[in-house]
Parts: structure tokens; sequence; C-alpha cells
């Protein structure tokens, strides 16, 4: 399964990137984070890992987050493993566009089950494209402050 979404955002990269690196800030601005569980003090970097607790269409589930690559302001790329053999792909593209940025998030991930992890998954995108949606609006409210 797949979610990608793109917003503008009246803020320069390097202040955007330092709100996405702060896992204390997660609260702040991912709509389906429900406690941050075990992280590292500062700004996250490459090879640094997280332990967080979501909540997406009703069920918790707690993830292990590694940053995988890390271009300070640029790009960081994220993978994550949860419940039941559940691995994730997620990746932050910040682009400078003119006084502000484009911030393209994209979201990848597979589910157990076979077919009928399949099934669940469709379920289980169409809620998370919701909340990286409401995520990506809160994060804009946020940084246009």
């Amino acid at each position: 399964m797949k979610v990608q979404k793109k917003i503008e955002i009246e803020a320069p990269p390097v202040d955007i990137y330092a709100v996405l690196m702060d896992p204390r800030r997660l609260k702040d601005w991912v709509s389906i984070h429900e406690r941050l569980l075990e992280a590292p003090e500062g700004q996250l970097s490459q090879g640094d890992e997280l332990r967080q607790r979501l909540k997406v269409a009703g069920q918790k589930f707690t993830v292990d987050w590694t940053v995988t690559q890390d271009e300070r302001s640029s790009y960081v790329e994220w993978l994550g493993s949860g419940p039941l053999g559940t691995e994730a792909r997620c990746v932050y593209d910040l682009d400078p566009e003119g006084d502000g940025t484009c911030f393209s998030y994209l979201n990848e991930f597979e589910l157990p089950g076979g077919a009928l992890g399949r099934v669940a998954g469709k379920a289980v995108a169409t809620a998370a494209g919701r909340e990286a949606e409401r995520s990506l609006q809160r994060l804009k409210l946020l940084m246009e402050r």
C-alpha cells in the first residue's frame, strides 16, 4: 500500500526539517501519534531509532522506526517495523520553492496476512491517506504561525 501527499508550506526547508527531526514535536503535527515511547535526545539523524505508539482507524499499535537516510534539510527516509511483521517506509522530501517549501510525503507499508491483509490494507490505506492529509495541514499551520 502507498500513501503520497504534497503540500506547500510558507517556511524554509531548514525550519521544517528541524520540526520533522525532533521526536518530541511529533505530537504537534502527526495526527495519528499517540505517544513517544523511546527516542534519543535532540535532533534525529541517520542511524537513530525511535519507538512510537500510533492510532489508525481506532487501532493502537507500536512502530519501531530507524532513520535510514538523512540529507539535512532536504530528504529523510525512515524504515519502520510494527506488529505481526508489518513493515513501512516513510519519506520526507523538502524542496525549496520561492520563500517556502514543497513538502512531499510518502508512506509505503505492507500488512501481514496475505490476501486478507491486502483487503484490510485498502481500508487502512484510505484511513492513512486522510490522516496524512490532516498531519500535513497541521504541520503547515504550525510552521506558518
